[in-house]
Formats: structure tokens, C-alpha cells, sequence
């Protein structure tokens, strides 16, 4: 491979698991069983860097049926969204799995429920995820449809008010998230190709929850006053629990699936998962993922109305926890 060339081994997130049994089951997700294709695409450092910030992405061998169904699936779930409500500030939400190893649709699917819940935004939420194991009913997470998602987002909330909540779940690696479905969908998306789609799209209001290895390369790229952004690790750190066969990684677990359950603002919630996590690692003796928040001074002002609507009882987690206590 050319310099700066990337291999699986790379970017996996740490304590996974090779995901690698067939299945005659139609919703078991398609296994890895093929090397990660080299998105160099350049013989410098330089042209290395810009050619990942472009978010490169390939698909490949899908059957023709298949991609049909994929676009009934997304035109679907895109004409249910509900418009904007002009009385009010209104939060849409997209949870979308990059990869598909099980785990991630799982929490995908969970985390969907979860902040529809907490932002009352049931109408307007789209969950991109492939099958789990028990099915495969909705659109399937790729970085061109959750482009498409977002451009169809825009053209419906309103920039001066509403807001997008974000929540991605993958495999990481220190140029952004992996996109990996099988041995047929691959790429990277880089907080930069996501900073740039962000902008030309004009959403401003935007909770992002980035849930992946390396996942702290986000903020320098996505803060803003407007913008609220929490991370499962820093930079130059691996996040943990993302075995196939989990039904939650340490982060998903700690926030989604416990901390963004209770009636607490953002902040504080982002605080309590930080915590937990912190004593699963040092308890398990893991290096310290350092999840990251960073939270702009416009997105307080209107993160308070949003998290005035969280349910005022504390709803209860669901599926095997990451980890015991």
C-alpha cells in the first residue's frame, strides 16, 4: 500500500471482535470478511489528508433489486418526516450505523427511540441502520443517505430556530468514522466532509453525539456557538464495547441508554456518562477513552427549551448493558 494507507487493522474499535459467521438468517448483517480498501488516494502526506477530508465512499457487487429496495426505504421514511411546527423550536432527529456489525444498528435503532423521547420529536426522527439480527426494515446507514437525510432535513426545518440532533455509531478511526457494510459498502467520513455538508445545507442548531474510536477529531472541525458536541473518545484515544454481538458500546450505554433517559439537561448528562465510563475503564484497567463535550454559548440558550421537554420520570435502560457493575 501507498503511504498513509489504511488498513482494517487501523481503524477497529478496541476489544471488537472479528465479525465473521454466516447466517441463513435474511437479518443477520452481511460479515467482514474482506480487507479495507486503500482510501489513500494520494502518494504525499498532503494528498493523503485532503483525499480522506473528501469523504471518499464505494459500493460495490449490490444487487440491482436491493438498491431499489434501499430507495423505497429512504424515500419512505423521508416523506413520513413532519414539517416544522413555526410555534415552536422543534429538534429532528437522525441516528444512523455506519457499520454493519450488529451492535451499532442495535444502538442506532435505540438511540433513535431514546432522543425522539427526550426532544419530542417522534414525527421527525429517522433511524439509518442495517439489519440486527432480529430485522432489517429500515434504510441502511451509508454516508451518501445520511447526506440525503440531511439535505431533505433542511429543506424542512426552519435554520433560524430548529435544531438537528445527530447520533452516529461506527467503527473510528483518526481521519473520521468508517462507513463499512459487508464486503460491498466502504468509506470515511471526515469531520471536514461533514463540516462542509453542514454548512452548505445552512443547519446551524445541531446537537452531534459522535460515537467511535478517535471520535474527538469532530469538535476542532464541528464547534461552533451553535453547535453541541459530544464525543466517545479524544482525538488520539479508542472507545470500548463495540463487540458484534453487544447490544450497547460503553458510551451508547452510558449516555443514551442511562444518562440521556433521566430529566437532566445536556451538560449534566454528558457529565454523568463521562463518570461512568471513566470507572468501567479504570475498573477493567483500559486506557481512558476521554469523551469529549463542547458546547457553544449560543446552543445553551436554546438547548434549555429543548431539554425542557424531556419526560420528567426517568425511563429505564434497556437490552444487555455494556458491561456489568
Amino acid at each position: 500500500m501507498r503511504r498513509g494507507a489504511i488498513t482494517v487493522g487501523v481503524w477497529m474499535c478496541a476489544l471488537a471482535l472479528p465479525f465473521l459467521a454466516a447466517s441463513a438468517n435474511p437479518d443477520q448483517p452481511p460479515p467482514h470478511t474482506e480487507r479495507f480498501p486503500d482510501f489513500s488516494l494520494g502518494e504525499t502526506p498532503e494528498e493523503v489528508r485532503d483525499g480522506l477530508a473528501r469523504g471518499p465512499e464505494f459500493r460495490r457487487g449490490i444487487p440491482a433489486r436491493d438498491l431499489l429496495e434501499q430507495r423505497r426505504r429512504l424515500d419512505d421514511a423521508l416523506d413520513r418526516l413532519a414539517p416544522q411546527d413555526p410555534e415552536r423550536i422543534d429538534a429532528f432527529v437522525v441516528a444512523i450505523a455506519l457499520d454493519s456489525d450488529p451492535v451499532f444498528a442495535r444502538e442506532a435503532r435505540e438511540a433513535g427511540r431514546v432522543l425522539a423521547r427526550r426532544y419530542d420529536a417522534a414525527e421527525r426522527t429517522l433511524v439509518l441502520a442495517g439489519p440486527d439480527g432480529t430485522r432489517d426494515d429500515l434504510a441502511h446507514g451509508s454516508i451518501e443517505v445520511l447526506f440525503v437525510a440531511l439535505a431533505r432535513i433542511a429543506e424542512t426545518l426552519d435554520p433560524a430556530e430548529d435544531v438537528l440532533v445527530l447520533y452516529t455509531t461506527s467503527h473510528g478511526l483518526k481521519e473520521g468514522l468508517a462507513y463499512h457494510y459487508g464486503n460491498s459498502g466502504y468509506g470515511v467520513l471526515s469531520p471536514e466532509r461533514l463540516r462542509d455538508v453542514l454548512g452548505e445545507l445552512q443547519i446551524a442548531r445541531r446537537i452531534v453525539i459522535v460515537n467511535a474510536c478517535y471520535s474527538g477529531v469532530f469538535v476542532p472541525a464541528l464547534s461552533s456557538a451553535d453547535t453541541a458536541i459530544l464525543t466517545a473518545a479524544a482525538s488520539e484515544r479508542s472507545s470500548f464495547g463495540c463487540e458484534a454481538e453487544n447490544d450497547w458500546t460503553f458510551f451508547g450505554d452510558a449516555l443514551i441508554n442511562r444518562a440521556l433517559r433521566k430529566p437532566q439537561p445536556l451538560a449534566d448528562a454528558a457529565r454523568e456518562a463521562g463518570m461512568t465510563i471513566a470507572r468501567w475503564e479504570s475498573d477493567r484497567m483500559l486506557l481512558a477513552s476521554l469523551p469529549q463535550v463542547a458546547i457553544g454559548q449560543g446552543a445553551q440558550r436554546w438547548l434549555a427549551a429543548l431539554d425542557a421537554r424531556a419526560p420528567r420520570l426517568p425511563g429505564k435502560p434497556v437490552g444487555r448493558p455494556a458491561i456489568g457493575d
